[in-house]
């Protein structure tokens, strides 16, 4: 254990209030997956779900693999849920690199909600149409979601990383009626004209009736090559402010078109429910984050991670979300504590290798920056390393919770998650998500405990998603979760679940090594070449060898230094020391990079069939591509 909640803390909690009549998380837990429809009408009724009609029912019995219909006969709006405070406390707090700040109070969100939502139904949008945004993390695309989500129109967004043939490939699929998107991004100091890429795209997009532009200097660009333009300053100013109405829809309707990661083929396009996705996030944001009307909540995400929807559900709580829009280490590795100080944050979320590198770098923000208002940290996109536990509470804050926490777009929640109330150890996510019956099954498909296997849920959860898009017969989404275990989904992450029920995630199951027949998730080897300080990153692979699978480490070295013999006898020692010696590669090489997905996770996939010799079926949904060229001349590589 390396930290616990005082009786203090705890006595404050969100979760100590709900779980009263349980005597500790775990018997909380069982009670939550044994009685589903008590549960799920508790979380309705402690996080107030704001309804028009009330639910004939918690579930009812349905077609497909959804088994079930969620709160049918109650009618919603996911907006209004999130709007539900129209106060002047501080509703959006926005950062971008070169320390511009913009505020917005609750009120102030309201009345830009509201003139956004006139300019929309003017130009056409109604239940059910499609808008998307290619927009950085700013307080406008928030504006534009909840505007979207008012109307009862369905909203999808990707963020400028994305090139034109990658949001093609995922606009194009759901044919949007209006298209918003900003004239440039800034990042790592230089400022990034988009508008030729923009013209590109609202070109292959030719269902779109409106294309909005978002001018971040507040100029007068020319947008005569971009079909259907305007200028969001021009338009969004002509309406005046008007009390919001909000489209009263049924629990079910459409809310967001999530995508896959598209390594493999064109992206899967993921419908996700308003009901769902709301109680859900109420139930990990007021229970398992214990979120609070006056808390700050901060997540490093951009538009095309569903941690960027996550972290704007924290809207229903009342509390004030921040944002930040640029490089997190520009102009100064600790700019994102610069700005956790400064706007009093309380709950700060990052990813796994964001506080590697922070590490790496000898960052101390305990040392240099007031953070006597942080309370929680939580990080996911990866497993969060051993040695990084030891350093937030080191280096950060002694006394906060460190909540590791893991899900995915295809949920766009968590399955495992933080419990406020209970213990940390380090290297375990806190608990599996309440009304989440998750475990891990072996290869015969049998419950395991202190074992690696497949992290199963059994359905049904409201956060399921509805369908895919054009997915007739349900085909696609039966194959990417249920052909495994038939009837129980199964997310495709290697885990554990511990004797103590903390959850270890060791990586994807489709990149799990098997060397000797010994399977091995690839996070095992991560953690430790992590702490070789020559390291700034690695991928690892298994290479089909002689009916075998031998291991290959790629890794990215500092700036000046090189892979001698002596730093790969350190990278095996640490390797066989930390972990076991079937961890242990059997090549090791440099790189110049890696290649990443555009929402900036490893792709282990794409260096695997680089090197397999088969072409990388979508290399649009990488950021950096081109660096797979560092993988074609090495001596094994197969040639196609």
């Amino acid at each position: 254990m390396i930290w616990r909640p005082s009786m203090r803390r705890v006595a404050q909690t969100n979760l100590d209030r709900f779980m009263a009549g349980h005597r500790d998380y775990d018997s909380l837990w069982r009670w939550s997956v044994e009685n589903r429809d008590e549960f799920w009408t508790a979380i309705w009724r402690f996080c107030g779900v704001k309804a028009s009609h009330p639910y004939t029912a918690v579930t009812e019995p349905a077609e497909g693999v959804h088994q079930v219909t969620w709160f049918p006969g109650a009618r919603l709006n996911f907006a209004e849920n999130l709007l539900r405070y129209n106060d002047d406390s501080p509703a959006i707090i926005a950062w971008n690199e070169s320390g511009r700040l913009r505020t917005f109070t609750h009120h102030e969100l309201h009345q830009q909600v509201s003139r956004v939502a006139q300019a929309l139904y003017a130009s056409g949008v109604r239940t059910g149409d499609r808008v998307a945004a290619w927009l950085p993390n700013i307080p406008e695309t928030v504006i534009a979601m909840l505007a979207t989500a008012s109307l009862g129109a369905i909203w999808s967004s990707c963020s400028p990383d994305f090139g034109v043939q990658g949001v093609l490939d995922r606009f194009s699929q759901i044919e949007p009626k209006v298209l918003i998107a900003a004239d440039g991004v800034q990042y790592n100091g230089k400022r990034l004209d988009t508008l030729g890429r923009l013209a590109e795209i609202a070109k292959g997009l030719p269902t779109l009736k409106l294309t909005i532009v978002v001018t971040l200097d507040d100029l007068h660009p020319d947008l005569s090559a971009i079909p259907h333009a305007i200028r969001w300053q021009d338009e969004i100013l002509f309406y005046p402010p008007k009390p919001l109405t909000f489209a009263q829809l049924p629990f079910e309707h459409p809310l967001y078109i999530l995508f896959s990661s598209g390594t493999t083929g064109l992206p899967k396009c993921m419908v996700h429910g308003a009901g769902g996705t709301l109680v859900q996030h109420l139930k990990e944001h007021v229970l398992h984050t214990d979120v609070k009307p006056n808390d700050r909540v901060f997540y490093h995400t951009t538009c095309g991670w569903m941690m960027w929807n996550w972290l704007v559900g924290v809207l229903a709580t009342g509390a004030c979300i921040v944002l930040y829009d640029g490089s997190p280490v520009y102009p100064r590795q600790d700019v994102l504590w610069d700005m956790a100080a400064a706007s009093r944050v309380t709950i700060f979320g990052t990813s796994a290798k964001y506080l590697m590198l922070m590490q790496k770098a000898g960052s101390s923000p305990r040392s240099t920056h007031d953070l006597s208002a942080l309370r929680t940290v939580l990080s996911t996109g990866s497993p969060l390393p051993f040695e990084s536990w030891e350093y937030i509470y080191s280096h950060v804050h002694p006394d906060i919770q460190v909540s590791s926490i893991s899900g995915g777009t295809d949920i766009v929640s968590c399955f495992a998650l933080g419990n406020p109330v209970g213990p940390v150890y380090r290297g375990e996510i806190q608990v599996r998500g309440l009304g989440m019956h998750v475990e891990v099954f072996n290869q015969e498909g049998q419950p395991v405990i202190g074992e690696k296997g497949e992290l199963v849920c059994h359905p049904p959860f409201p956060s399921m998603p509805l369908y895919f898009w054009n997915d007739p017969g349900e085909a696609k989404y039966r194959a990417a979760y249920f052909e495994r275990f038939p009837g129980v989904w199964c997310h495709g992450d290697w885990a554990e679940i511990t004797p103590r029920g903390g959850v270890i995630i060791s990586g994807r199951s489709d990149t799990t090594l098997n060397p000797g027949g010994v399977r091995i998730g690839t996070a095992e080897i991560y953690r430790q070449v992590e702490l070789v300080d020559e390291v700034l990153e690695s991928l690892v692979i298994g290479l089909p060898i002689d009916n075998d699978v031998e291991i290959a480490l790629f890794v990215k070295l500092r700036p000046g230094v090189e892979l001698t013999p002596d730093l790969k006898d350190r990278l095996c020692r640490q390797i066989r020391t930390g972990a076991s010696p079937h961890h242990v590669p059997r090549h090791i090489f440099p790189v110049s990079d890696l290649p990443r997905t555009v929402s900036g996770k490893l792709s282990e996939v794409a260096v695997r069939e680089t090197i397999q010799g088969r072409p990388v079926k979508n290399t649009s949904a990488l950021a950096n591509p081109e660096c797979l060229v560092n993988f074609i001349s090495l001596p094994f590589v197969r040639k196609p």
